[in-house]
């Protein structure tokens, strides 16, 4: 703020200035004219009209580099062989460190990287599809949805630590490159943490909710009668399936597709296991295609083949499955002489006996008004081991998306939820470390994720400009708030700054729990916020 005292000597030279009227012009017409030149002052031919640019030109810079140049390739492959002939927690461990290597590497174009879009450039935050030529993006396979827009994975996965969300400055802009349609959709980067148990989460309930179907099939061949039959899995309902036999209707079902498999990742539930969002991502966001997506083809055009291997993708896997679960600040507090004083700000602790008081009362809150009805706050998993490739078939590949069968793991690599994550080993009161998972009564592991793995109507104040994934352009899967409290901001496409514009944007199926948010006094909504904003992401130094 400027004080007064220099107020005063700044006015008096202004005021001690002189000015002189500009001299009167004539009228020459448009204020552009003078730029113009006269068709008869222009002198010399016409230039010759510019050859299209040599993209492949670009890509010749691989053979350079390889020639003789300093630089080298950043991503070391992994042999899925040797990891297979490993002592099993020797191998998850060993993949485990490999995958955090491949996770943060910035790679280049010894690795392949990128892809061609236009005037030799690698990356685009955009689609691409008007570049049409032979060695363009348009024509790269898999087809493209976006980018790429990113050297590494961790670019886009960083807040408030690694592998956690992203801001909007990270949203991946993304079109249909199945069909042609209007306008284009953005992605918010999510947080990856607790990943193996969600998708252990989903297997489970896509095993309940299969065998609910065959087991009304088989009653009613035995019967020769029609019957209804509610279709639900760990207290979530999708609808009811009517069966006659061999023949089911599916008009009834809702918020998963016909074939009863639960997708639990992507905002859309697009796709359903780790192993197949990892290499999606490797394509879509980096350029690195691998292996096994496209064999041994240079798929999208850069001289590098085989860019990354069947065991690059296994360590990939496995260290995006392995990563801890979220946490409370409620925990956090319980372990605060492990945390150093940065951890501590960052967090806001310690809390006072009010805050605790504050963050119960706002889950008892949450429950009643039914946000709880969507945001489960747990879940359980009966078998806490996770495997790669996954026992259930619905989770791993029998063939790869190439086509073929060579180069499939033979052997699974495996980790206990309860005792085999690497990373938070504090040890909290109960006895379990920051980053396991609860054991519960049964022997299975307890996955507080706050949400349901099932698709609902969100509105039309979130509808989109196109229906990715024919699921409707207004339905979303529900989000797991776990690590709400870290990941602002809030979202698809990052719209909300805040967790009140987030709630207030839900509209459809969430429209009465909105309604009821708004009926709050300011006191149980601030409550409400601190409950939400005492689920966090923290992972020891």
């Amino acid at each position: 703020m400027i004080s007064k005292r220099h107020l005063l000597p700044i006015s008096l030279a202004i005021s001690a200035l002189t000015f002189t009227a500009p001299p009167v012009l004539a009228d020459f017409g448009s204020k552009h004219d003078k730029h113009r030149v006269p068709k008869s002052a222009r002198k010399g031919p016409r230039p010759p009209r510019q050859q299209p640019f040599d993209f492949s030109a670009i890509f010749n810079t691989v053979q350079i580099l390889e020639a003789g140049a300093v630089e080298i390739h950043l991503g070391g492959h992994i042999n899925q062989a040797e990891l297979e002939t490993m002592d099993p927690i020797e191998a998850y461990v060993h993949a485990f460190e490999e995958g955090d290597e491949l996770f943060e590497i910035n790679y280049n174009a010894l690795d392949g990287v990128g892809v061609n879009v236009g005037n030799g450039k690698r990356f685009t935050s955009f689609p691409r599809p008007d570049l049409r030529g032979p060695m363009a993006w348009a024509n790269i396979l898999p087809h493209r949805a976006t980018g790429p827009n990113g050297d590494s994975c961790i670019s886009c996965h960083n807040v408030p630590v690694a592998d956690g969300g992203g801001g909007v400055n990270d949203n991946v802009i993304r079109m249909d490159p199945e069909r042609k349609q209007k306008g284009f959709i953005e992605r918010n980067s999510p947080h990856l943490f607790g990943m193996g148990a969600v998708q252990l989460v989903a297997e489970e309930m896509t095993t309940e909710l299969q065998s609910l179907r065959d087991q009304a099939v088989a009653d009613s061949c035995a019967s020769g009668e029609s019957a209804s039959v509610e279709i639900a899995a760990k207290g979530v309902s999708f609808g009811e399936i009517s069966v006659s036999c061999e023949n089911v209707n599916y008009d009834n079902l809702a918020g998963i597709d016909t074939d009863l498999i639960v997708r639990p990742f992507e905002w859309k539930g697009l796709t359903g296991f780790v192993r197949a969002f990892v290499r999606g991502a490797a394509h879509q966001e980096l350029g690195m295609q691998a292996t096994e997506l496209v064999g041994d083809a240079d798929s999208d055009f850069d001289s590098i083949t085989n860019e990354l291997s069947v065991g690059d993708i296994t360590a990939l896997t496995i260290y995006n499955a392995a990563q801890p679960r979220p946490v409370t600040k409620i925990e956090l507090n319980s372990v605060i002489d492990t945390l150093n004083e940065e951890e501590k700000e960052t967090y806001g602790l310690p809390l006072s006996e009010a805050d605790i008081a504050s963050i119960q009362n706002g889950e008892e809150i949450f429950s009643s008004i039914s946000c709880a009805s969507c945001h489960s706050p747990e879940m359980e998993v009966a078998s806490p081991v996770f495997y790669e490739p996954s026992k259930h078939a619905s989770y791993r590949d029998e063939t790869y998306p190439a086509g073929n069968i060579a180069g499939l793991p033979t052997t699974s690599l495996q980790f206990n939820l309860l005792t085999d994550i690497l990373d938070n080993p504090q040890e909290l009161p109960s006895g379990q470390t920051l980053g396991q998972f609860e054991e519960s009564e049964n022997g299975g592991a307890i996955v507080r994720l706050y949400g349901d793995l099932k698709r609902h109507d969100m509105g039309r104040a979130l509808a989109e400009e196109f229906d990715e994934g024919n699921v409707g352009a207004s339905v979303f899967l529900t989000e797991n708030l776990w690590g709400v409290g870290s990941t602002a901001p809030y979202l698809h496409d990052g719209r909300a700054t805040t967790m009140t514009e987030a709630v207030l944007f839900h509209g459809g199926e969430a429209q009465s729990s909105k309604e009821q948010f708004e009926a709050l006094s300011d006191a149980e909504k601030a409550d409400l916020l601190k409950f939400l904003d005492n689920l966090v992401l923290y992972l020891a130094p």
